[in-house]
C-alpha cells in the first residue's frame, strides 16, 4: 500500500470515527440520566479517533492537527482506565 492511499484511508476513517464519537454522546446522556458513572464508549472512540488523526497528521506533516489530537489519545486512555475502576 502506498503512502497516499494510506493517508486517504486514515483521513476517511478519522472522519467516520469523529461522527461515531459525537453520536456516542447520546449514550453518555442516557447513562447520566440513569445514574451510571462508568461511561466507556465515548472515551474509547475518542482515543481511537485522536490516534487516527494524530497518525494522519504525522504522515501529512500537519503539525497543528497532530498536536491538537495527541492530548486526546492520552486523555482518552486515562478516561477509559478511570471508567473501568
Amino acid at each position: 500500500m502506498n503512502k497516499q492511499k494510506t493517508i486517504n484511508i486514515l483521513g476517511f476513517a478519522g472522519t467516520c470515527i469523529a461522527i461515531i464519537m459525537f453520536v456516542s454522546l447520546l449514550e453518555i446522556a442516557r447513562n447520566n440520566l440513569h445514574g451510571n458513572t462508568h461511561i466507556i464508549i465515548q472515551p474509547i472512540v475518542t482515543t481511537i479517533n485522536c490516534t487516527i488523526w494524530s497518525v494522519y497528521a504525522h504522515l501529512k506533516k500537519e503539525r497543528f492537527v497532530f498536536w491538537a489530537n495527541l492530548p486526546g489519545v492520552f486523555l482518552g486512555i486515562f478516561t477509559v482506565i478511570t471508567a473501568l475502576m
